[in-house]
């Protein structure tokens, strides 16, 4: 009796996540997992500057050189990440890179001195990100043209899942010392790498390799990947505010640190709660105007945060901006996944990941230059204008890239995708 009372409900529930989870192979889980532990140790990162002029006693200028260093070494990370990928495989790039960056993270902890410190930071900054095209490849290698922007979305929310508990742990741990943090992000890196070796086989298939000819002057003679990436480096510059120059401008309004936490916490909150609902559906959808319209929304958050000067404020702000990024992430992956020929995969995801890469560096150069200049107002009316320039900017490139998507679905999958 009891199974029949609870068929009805069963089958609400299968029918609620088939459209949403449903349709994906094994290898693709097993990837979807390793990100998930993955950030869930994800714990240096966010408190790398506390960490640096606490614990090591380097001056502000010293840790933000340090900082500079690690964030450099990951435009090199994508490269050589994305040449890995097409040259040995997506496993085994994987693998390497997950692995190295545990090694270089307990250097890294480890290190005294500034010279250790940052030759410890140039090879962190290499591997931390190298990983990344061939993580990118491997989804696109598995998942067929229709069901990639699910797969990719579900990826994104175990990303912001695993990062907002990783945020309340190594507050927690930070307070028993930051050793702490460098030894569980450096295993759940490793844990990454062995996983996805021990579970996923290799997804490049045979005639991606060497044999098949190109190489990066190829990415870069096409012009719509190109656009596409400049592009996503305008928006990622606008994205990066909130975690740059918002907290602040937030100080300027007489708020403090916790304030700013608390109003950060919204996007985190909005994104493990929203996503999953919306992401299937963004995904049936044209994939210029879903992102334009997530591009748009992104710069009319930062706009209202103009009229911001409370907790209150600033947090209906950040939601505004944080619905544009649901938005646009439930595509943005999937459109370099339409661009790239099979056998160049890596090499155009890790062309890709330098435009977030450089709004990693250049989002605080920019933001505090505009806040020091101009002020708020100056900082928040450009970051708006550059998101709805964006917005402009990818409806304008739609028409190329439905074109190159159509192909896609046109081409006969390869054996074993």
């Amino acid at each position: 009796m009891t199974a029949v009372a609870d068929t009805p409900s069963a089958g609400r529930v299968a029918a609620f996540l088939r459209p949403r989870v449903g349709g994906f192979p094994r290898p693709f889980w097993v990837l979807w997992a390793g990100t998930l532990l993955n950030r869930l140790g994800t714990m240096v990162q966010p408190f790398l500057g506390l960490y640096l002029t606490t614990a090591r006693g380097l001056s502000l200028t010293e840790a933000g050189v340090v900082m500079a260093v690690l964030g450099a070494g990951s435009f090199a990370g994508q490269i050589a990440g994305g040449w890995l990928a097409d040259r040995i495989g997506r496993r085994a790039t994987l693998t390497l890179a997950t692995v190295g960056t545990g090694t270089a993270m307990l250097g890294l902890g480890h290190a005294r001195g500034l010279p250790a410190i940052l030759a410890a930071a140039v090879l962190l900054g290499l591997l931390l990100d190298m990983y990344r095209p061939a993580a990118q490849a491997m989804v696109a290698d598995l998942v067929s043209p229709a069901d990639r922007p699910r797969a990719f979305g579900l990826l994104f929310w175990a990303i912001n899942l695993g990062w907002a508990v990783a945020m309340v742990l190594g507050g927690t741990l930070a307070r028993h010392g930051f050793l702490w943090l460098f030894w569980i992000d450096a295993l759940s890196c490793a844990a990454f790498g062995v996983l996805v070796w021990r579970a996923v086989p290799e997804t490049r298939a045979p005639a991606d390799g060497p044999a098949a000819g190109g190489g990066f002057a190829d990415v870069l003679r096409d012009r719509v990947m190109v656009a596409y990436v400049l592009i996503t480096l305008v928006y990622t510059f606008v994205l990066m505010q909130a975690m740059t120059t918002m907290p602040l401008a937030m100080g300027a309004d007489g708020l403090t640190a916790r304030d700013y936490g608390l109003a950060i916490a919204a996007n985190g909150v909005m994104i493990v709660l929203v996503q999953p609902l919306v992401n299937a559906w963004l995904s049936h959808r044209d994939h210029s105007r879903v992102m334009a319209a997530g591009f748009a929304l992104v710069g009319a958050g930062h706009l209202a945060t103009l009229l911001a000067s409370s907790l209150a404020g600033y947090t209906a702000a950040i939601l505004v901006w944080t619905a544009g990024e649901i938005t646009a992430a439930a595509v943005l992956q999937a459109v370099v996944a339409d661009l790239a020929p099979a056998h160049l995969r890596g090499r155009y995801n890790g062309v890709y990941g330098m435009a977030w890469s450089g709004a990693f560096l250049l989002a605080p150069l920019g933001g505090t230059w505009l806040l020091g200049h101009g002020g708020p107002p100056a900082l928040w009316v450009t970051s708006g204008t550059l998101g709805l320039a964006a917005a402009a900017a990818q409806l304008a490139l739609a028409p190329a890239i439905r074109r190159r998507s159509l192909l896609v679905r046109m081409t006969k999958p390869l054996p074993g995708n």
